[in-house]
């Protein structure tokens, strides 16, 4: 490489590293933020799709209990079509996972509704949990985000994967919390970050894809689920007491439920969406 190529080089990864990505926040933490109208999201590896169990409590703060608040998410009405992602603009991105449809609104086979995020809204007040040792994780992989919704708590570390050979940026669009803005060329496979105040729901987007969405639920105690792709959610291991479980949805917006439980009891919910 002689020397003005050098310098070209460099002065382009500065640019890409100085890249951002546009576009407006969520607000959150105890109240759900109302959802900005979503972009399109490539449709997330097949593994991604299996509902999210309630994490464990971790060990040294209020003990987990024996109650559980179970049920599904239905979708009433017409599933609308999901539309094809156009990714010809990168041909890696279409060579992988040129097949991708939208994840706005995924409706499974028995009628029920996917990446809908479900959490105790309120009734742990006063109790804390300490923050989980192991991260949680969002990949770039297809050239789409998996998980597309994605719970962890406050405090926790993120780990972000690049799986793909090629540039992504991913940028948090939080109105509680610091934003951050991170080029990750292909050969940058891992970064961490943290969300220290809860927030429910944080947008991810990346303007070198301008379909990739992803959105992230923090908060203080890991009462949450995503609906997967059966439609259901299990919050197990609660303490006994009347709850207000909310369900979230980037399309449908935001409903909520209370719930009393006893020690030892579980009890069924259900959500319901409609089209529109």
């Amino acid at each position: 490489m002689n020397g003005k190529r050098g310098l070209a080089w460099f002065g382009a990864m500065a640019m890409v590293a100085a890249v951002g990505c546009g576009g407006g926040g969520e607000s959150g933490g105890g109240e759900a933020a109302k959802p900005a109208a979503p972009r399109p999201a490539a449709k997330a590896p097949a593994e991604a799709a299996a509902p999210a169990a309630t994490p464990a409590p971790a060990a040294g703060g209020a003990a987990a209990g024996t109650s559980a608040v179970k049920g599904a998410v239905k979708f009433e009405g017409a599933a609308p079509k999901r539309a094809k992602i156009q990714m010809a603009a990168d041909p890696f991105c279409q060579k992988a996972h040129g097949d991708a449809t939208s994840e706005e609104v995924v409706v499974n086979d028995n009628g029920t509704l996917q990446n809908v995020f479900v959490y105790v809204k309120s009734g742990l007040e006063g109790k804390q949990y300490p923050v989980p040792a192991a991260p949680a994780v969002i990949d770039q992989h297809g050239c789409s985000y998996s998980p597309h919704v994605l719970g962890m708590m406050a405090g926790q570390t993120l780990k972000i994967l690049n799986s793909d050979d090629t540039l992504h940026n991913i940028h948090a669009l939080p109105k509680i919390n610091a934003q951050f803005n991170l080029a990750m060329p292909k050969y940058v496979k891992e970064k961490e970050q943290k969300f220290d105040k809860p927030e429910v729901m944080i947008p991810v987007k990346c303007d070198v894809h301008s379909w990739m969405a992803s959105y992230i639920g923090v908060l203080t105690h890991p009462y949450y689920a995503v609906s997967g792709d059966d439609g259901s959610f299990d919050l197990s291991k609660l303490p006994a007491g009347t709850y207000t479980i909310e369900a979230w949805h980037e399309k449908y917006g935001a409903q909520t439920q209370q719930v009393t439980v006893g020690d030892g009891e579980s009890k069924e919910i259900t959500f319901s969406f409609k089209a529109s």
